[in-house]
């Protein structure tokens, strides 16, 4: 079965600072995989590489064993089919949560404003916030924004969605209302590759972890594999720490 997703050999250089080393990896489509590992690892920058949002040097990127990595990429194209979130929302301040929802849909797919308006409807009333909609982002709770972002990037039916620490920014007693989105875009078989320091929320949500550090993959398997029985000295540190800084 062809993979949804496929990295061969991917490499990413910021000045002489190498980011990704060799970064090869298959997801197939419905699966879910995280990526955990420290702080400054290459989780985000690997995620902006998918998506185009940063270049990448060597190596290649496949979506649906289509070339989406290089020169000549339709990048237009590539966004309609791979979705982000971010850690820091980036919702326009200027919209409100429906303008900010509809904005992609109407301008990169051309959907008519009902139907657009339609479709942030569904997508606002199924995150809880659709009584919000002519609200401005600054009278949201973080929660409530980073609920908005997911809504805007299902906007445009994505095949991929890749979700960027979506929880480091917010408060404890939010991030639930979050990662619930997530476990039900899983539940229902939307293929995500995140970036998270959540550990029990990756292994309850995920087919695949990887666990990276210095810009490589060091060790990837099935959740409780890797978080319960890592086999590397890496991975088995950095669990550790985890562990301890939970109990503190």
């Amino acid at each position: 079965m062809t993979a949804l997703l496929a990295l061969d050999g991917v490499g990413k250089r910021f000045g002489s600072a190498e980011v990704l080393r060799s970064i090869s990896l298959d997801l197939r489509e419905h699966q879910v995989m995280s990526l955990i590992g420290p702080s400054g690892c290459g989780k985000s920058t690997l995620l902006r590489c998918i998506n185009a949002l940063e270049s990448i040097d060597t190596g290649v990127i496949r979506i649906g064993g289509e070339r989406v990595s290089g020169p000549g990429v339709d990048l237009n194209r590539l966004r309609r089919e791979v979705g982000i979130v971010f850690q820091s929302y980036n919702l326009f301040p200027h919209m409100t949560v429906l303008e900010n929802v509809t904005l992609a849909p109407r301008r990169v797919l051309g959907m008519p404003r009902a139907e657009a308006d339609a479709t942030a409807e569904q997508l606002l009333r199924r995150i809880g916030l659709w009584e919000k909609a002519r609200e401005y982002p600054e009278r949201l709770s973080g929660g409530q924004q980073q609920r908005v972002a997911i809504a805007r990037a299902l906007a445009m039916g994505p095949r991929l969605l890749l979700l960027d620490e979506i929880t480091s920014a917010l408060d404890p007693e939010l991030i639930g209302e979050v990662l619930g989105i997530v476990r039900e875009l899983a539940a229902e078989g939307m293929t995500m590759v995140l970036a998270t320091h959540e550990m029990t929320f990756a292994r309850d949500v995920s087919d695949i972890v990887c666990f990276l550090a210095d810009g490589t993959i060091c060790e990837s398997g099935p959740p409780d594999a890797v978080l319960t029985s890592p086999q590397q000295e890496r991975t088995q540190a950095f669990l550790r720490r985890i562990l301890q800084a939970q109990r503190i």
